[in-house]
């Protein structure tokens, strides 16, 4: 068993040396209950306490050595200030909105410490959000990353399990896209000099964030490929991209001939500019974006938004109107995960209907030859 029992000469009073592994580090303890132990008898008595806890499993170095255990309200502000410099300016937005309108809340009403947030704690957090089942699960995801940050720096023992995903009771959303024809209507609706951007959303699959960021230092003109590595994120440029990852896409034939126009005009670091812009290098916003966009909707007669009508249409098409794999897909997308494509698998309503009757057109054609 840990721990072992010294005395001191030149003090006349006992000590236990008890060697924490968790954190590698040797603790001299010398006080029982706040009092000097100045009997071999009271530093047993405190050894055998340690002892039992630790063969209990409930054993906390900082019972005995007069530390607090870890409040969880302070810490939470705490890890965000040091996880800060990290993190995309939207996701401290939303782990600060979580922070201030969910978990300090909770914290404040059931007053739990760090170390004691177990599973049971969790599930009542998890019923306490007063959210949708996705916004529920941000707020356990930015708990997750603290208490995931407590554990390495050795504030817990162990991140405890968090409740499965079905509890959160999670729908998710059906994917909403546009045929290329009716696409395409709304993209010529914009007026020309903001087309480009659109036309490169449109053929690349990527997302409005990074094509309002992208440079001219991100084009590999001997490859004829399109680096992916900046983003835009609470209306600041961010120096990565959403998932971390650096991705090359290849120019596509259909792009490259707006592209060349674009070339001739270069005036500011940025690939695609806007004259009305106030932003740094004339550079398209998101909310540039949208505006054009749903403006251009209105024009048409269609009511659907950017990302919908740009990126989750044109993967619908690869695989509903064009005949692409959803395996295939991953690949033009560089998504990690082959469950991330096959959302775009799913046909809309008015496809499948056409489907439908082609089967009752096929069936009346049968009939019409038996005769």
């Amino acid at each position: 068993m840990k721990g072992s029992i010294h005395f001191r000469k030149d003090s006349g009073w006992w000590f236990v040396k008890w060697y924490d592994a968790k954190r590698k580090k040797s603790f001299f303890i010398s006080r029982y209950r706040g009092e000097r132990m100045y009997h071999k008898k009271i530093a047993g008595k405190l050894l055998a306490t340690m002892q039992a806890d630790q063969e209990a499993g409930v054993f906390r170095i900082e019972k005995f050595t007069g530390e607090q255990f870890t409040d969880v309200i302070p810490y939470l502000t705490e890890w965000l200030n040091a996880v800060r410099p990290t993190l995309t300016p939207a996701t401290v937005k939303d782990y600060k909105n979580s922070i201030r309108n969910h978990l300090e809340p909770f914290f404040r009403k059931n007053n739990f410490q760090l170390h004691e947030i177990q599973f049971d704690v969790l599930v009542m957090l998890l019923n306490s959000i007063n959210r949708t089942g996705k916004g529920k699960l941000n707020v356990m995801y930015c708990l997750h990353a603290c208490l995931k940050y407590a554990w390495k720096s050795r504030r817990i023992p162990e991140v405890p399990a968090f409740p499965e995903k079905r509890l959160y009771q999670i729908q998710e959303p059906s994917i909403t896209w546009l045929p290329e024809e009716r696409q395409m209507a709304i993209i010529d609706a914009i007026p020309e000099e903001h087309q480009p951007i659109f036309l490169w959303l449109k053929y690349h699959l990527r997302r409005p964030a990074e094509a309002c960021v992208l440079k001219w230092e991100d084009w590999d003109r001997e490859n004829g490929v399109f680096i992916i590595r900046r983003s835009e994120s609470a209306r600041q440029i961010v120096e990565r991209t959403k998932t971390g990852v650096e991705h090359i896409i290849p120019a596509h034939s259909e792009f490259v001939r707006y592209f060349s126009g674009i070339e001739r005009t270069v005036v500011s670091q940025f690939m695609f500019v806007n004259s009305r812009s106030r932003s740094a290098g004339k550079r398209y916003t998101n909310d540039a974006l949208n505006l054009i966009w749903h403006k251009a909707c209105r024009e048409v007669g269609e009511s659907i938004d950017l990302y919908s009508g740009l990126k989750h249409s044109s993967c619908s098409q690869y695989i509903n109107e064009k005949g692409l794999s959803v395996s295939d897909l991953q690949q033009i997308t560089d998504h990690a995960r082959l469950e991330s494509v096959r959302k775009y698998a799913k046909m809309e309503v008015a496809r499948k209907r056409e489907l439908m009757e082609r089967g009752k057109v096929v069936k009346l054609e049968r009939v019409e030859n038996d005769r």
